[in-house]
């Protein structure tokens, strides 16, 4: 460990009590971009975080919630971004809260509150790690652009067209995404990439109105009609069945499959927190671990007919489904829209209306890019342990917004554990040691960024 690095650690050490403050005090305000209530208000807060800190920030409208872009000039021309939200998940069931979860409390060594690890403490331990460069530095080696949106909660809906609006003032070298942290045995750990995922709503309307069920011998159910679509888009191996699904979609590599096989076993964890006898199609082991890399067709829900207590005769004039695809690299949302249509039209389900919610692509690095190799070294100085590298996350991001349009490597950092720290449930929170412990990582990446080429 260099001097500097000494420095870098006690200065976050003797500040931890203020960084964690400031965390607080962000949770403390709502910010649900699924309702709207105190995303204004946060947005203002953050303005004034980065302020304090004498970036130039800007508020840059969108047709939905601010996107807040902060910029500070470093001592070399390379520029980290650092990608954050400041939306939270609604905070219910509120009776499973041990406290209120708009109220921060302290116990047993962690902050709890909703959006203490998603994504406002993440955000507080970036500008943590950027403040002890600054003391130790003076000049910070590079330059640091804050990109701060609101959301995240909600899709990132209006994220790739921000992106796209703004390349000039986005321009930089690297980015250091949302979210991040250990194993739960303690290892720094790495994601390189995440899937996409297109979202859509099919529904189908076999009567003008609801029908008593004395008349089923010969009226249309549309519940029926529906599950009989769904039952067409996967064999009973769990394949999915539209024509030319995975034509895009690349082969497990060796260097994933290396990748892979150094990560913790979940499965014992997995069976414990869900209660699982069998996983799907009997995976297990190794198998488990790679099926990250298989598209999904997931249902979300079913609506149709009564569901209420006690019976009613009915026959459902209208179903509708919510459905969710996985995707992994390099498979195109907008075309799987297009073949899932010509999917069902070949079926016979012309009449099945499809309804798009939502997408976005996958992304994947290079796992030989020099800000990986600084990821992966720095978290083993401050961790002493291995990296784990995990090459694909199951879930999705707008990670591609910026990838695509601005051709960077976008890396993982931060201060989480495993998956205990209850992201988009009851009781979300974040160990203090954690905290600290991933602002030293990031502070060491930003410190170092500018020797890479």
């Amino acid at each position: 460990m260099t001097e500097r690095d000494q420095q870098l650690d006690r200065y976050l050490q003797e500040n931890l009590e203020n960084y964690i403050q400031e965390t607080a005090t962000l949770c403390a305000q709502p910010s649900i971009s699924a309702t709207g209530e105190g995303v204004e208000s946060c947005a203002e807060l953050v303005a004034a975080l980065l302020e304090q800190r004498n970036f130039r920030v800007e508020r840059v409208e969108t047709p939905g919630n601010p996107v807040i872009v902060g910029h500070l000039s470093g001592a070399s021309h390379r520029t980290l971004l650092c990608y954050n939200h400041y939306d939270v998940q609604p905070p219910e069931p509120l009776e499973l809260w041990t406290t209120p979860p708009f109220e921060p409390t302290l116990r047993g060594g962690a902050l709890y509150a909703r959006g203490a690890k998603d994504d406002k403490g993440e955000l507080v331990a970036r500008l943590a790690a950027f403040d002890a460069v600054r003391a130790v530095y003076g000049e910070p080696p590079c330059s640091l652009l804050f990109v701060v949106e609101g959301e995240e909660e909600i899709g990132s809906p209006h994220m790739p067209q921000f992106v796209e609006d703004n390349r000039e003032r986005l321009q930089c070298h690297g980015a250091i995404w949302e979210t991040g942290g250990t194993t739960i045995d303690g290892h720094p750990e790495l994601w390189l990439g995440c899937r996409g995922v297109l979202a859509v709503e099919l529904s189908v309307e076999t009567l003008s109105k609801d029908a008593h069920s004395g008349s089923a011998h010969i009226l249309p159910n549309a519940a029926w009609r529906l599950t009989r679509a769904l039952s067409s888009l996967k064999d009973a191996n769990d394949r999915i069945r539209i024509a030319g699904f995975y034509d895009q979609a690349v082969a497990l590599s060796e260097a994933d499959r290396r990748h892979l096989a150094t990560l913790p076993d979940m499965e014992k964890r997995l069976r414990e927190v869900y209660g699982v006898e069998e996983f799907v199609r009997g995976l297990s082991g190794a198998d488990l671990r790679s099926a990250v890399f298989e598209p999904t067709c997931n249902i979300q829900g079913l609506q149709s007919g009564y569901t209420g207590q006690g019976m009613k005769t009915v026959i459902p004039a209208v179903a509708r489904v919510k459905l969710d695809f996985r995707l992994v690299p390099w498979q195109d949302p907008d075309d799987i829209l297009d073949k899932l249509r010509t999917h069902l039209d070949r079926e016979g389900f012309h009449d099945v209306v499809i309804s798009k919610l939502g997408a976005m692509w996958p992304y994947k690095a290079d796992d030989n890019d020099p800000l990986v190799a600084l990821v992966r070294q720095s978290g083993e100085e401050v961790y002493g342990k291995a990296s784990v590298v995990t090459p694909l996350l199951g879930g999705s991001s707008p990670v591609y917004a910026f990838h695509r349009p601005l051709n960077i490597p976008v890396v993982s950092a931060g201060i989480g554990y495993g998956m205990e720290n209850r992201l988009h449930a009851p009781d979300e929170h974040i160990r203090i040691d954690d905290f600290l412990q991933g602002c030293r990582h990031i502070s060491r990446i930003m410190a170092r960024f500018d020797t890479l080429s």
